[in-house]
């Protein structure tokens, strides 16, 4: 089983791992959304939930996928649809 600290690092590098693809563009944009990615940042607590890297990979592929189809920059801040699908799993 991976430890909190473990799925912290690996959800970095795989944020900073950036492709050429436009959903990849917005990993910059969770990065700056989690600040500092340490054990005492409540915003990271969703990763208890996730018992593997494959599973990391896959919630951030999601919610990037999310962004792209829907968010509307206009109605809506970026911060705000992290952090309600980080609230929905």
């Amino acid at each position: 089983m991976l430890s909190l600290t473990e799925k912290i690092s690996y959800l970095e590098n795989y944020l900073n791992s950036i492709q050429d693809n436009y959903a990849d563009s917005f990993k910059t944009d969770i990065l700056f959304f989690f600040d500092e990615l340490n054990e005492s940042n409540q915003h990271l607590t969703f990763l208890n939930k996730l018992e593997s890297f494959v599973e990391i990979e896959d919630w951030v592929d999601r919610l990037t996928s999310r962004i792209v189809l829907k968010f509307d920059e206009e109605t809506e801040q970026l911060n705000d649809l992290i952090n309600y699908f980080i609230q929905i799993g």
